[in-house]
């Protein structure tokens, strides 16, 4: 599913993407699943934009999807401390700028990104939520699309609210995650107050 989508969509918003995967009912709460989300839905959306046409290809994305599997490992976030999604985001990047190991300026900037990706999922822990790390690492690595090479891709405003919750497994986070959807709460209730309602005494 997430190969299908990645491959056929036109879609130039990597969160949008992502969270289209996301919605489907085959997708665990928790898994390295997340993590081939995080490369598809961004080089995808990469593929895409104005300026991807033409430069990066179905093949970019197959190798993204390759190098993720060596390094998304279920549970290793606990084992080792690197989520599957980092070397995810890392994947993209190191595949953008063609850096290799013994390359200058590319090996550092895919370094860098995943330093900053891997200290926004850091920042949404305990306990772990591969959603909110998807989440976190799609909008890292878009802000750092735009300000390390311009690109600017077209991410939709509005802020993404969490519907899976109460799937989660270890305990949803609730208020502490920043895509938690607070339940409505009536103001009024028990106070006698009919919203709607002038006092006229």
């Amino acid at each position: 599913m997430i190969e299908r989508i990645a491959f056929t969509s036109r879609e130039q918003d990597p969160i949008a993407l992502a969270e289209l995967m996301i919605s489907h009912p085959s997708l665990p709460m928790l898994g390295c699943e997340h993590a081939f989300i995080a490369a598809g839905a961004l080089l995808s959306a990469l593929r895409n934009s104005p300026y991807g046409k033409g430069t990066i290809t179905d093949a970019d994305i197959r190798e993204a999807f390759d190098r993720t599997a060596r390094q998304a490992s279920g549970g290793y976030c606990g084992l080792t401390g690197v989520c599957g999604i980092a070397p995810a985001v890392g994947a993209c990047f190191s595949i953008f700028l063609g850096a290799r190991c013994g390359s200058d300026s590319e090996q550092k900037i895919v370094m860098d990104a995943v330093i900053k990706v891997m200290h926004a999922i850091s920042a949404l822990t305990g306990p772990s939520c591969c959603k909110a790390y998807l989440r976190a690492s799609l909008s890292e690595a878009v802000t750092l699309f735009s300000e390390r090479f311009g690109i600017q891709l077209q991410v939709k405003s509005g802020v993404v609210i969490c519907r899976h919750n109460e799937k989660h497994t270890h305990g949803c986070r609730e208020d502490k995650c920043p895509y938690y959807q607070k339940p409505i709460k009536d103001i009024f209730t028990g106070t006698g107050f009919v919203p709607g309602t002038v006092c006229t005494s």
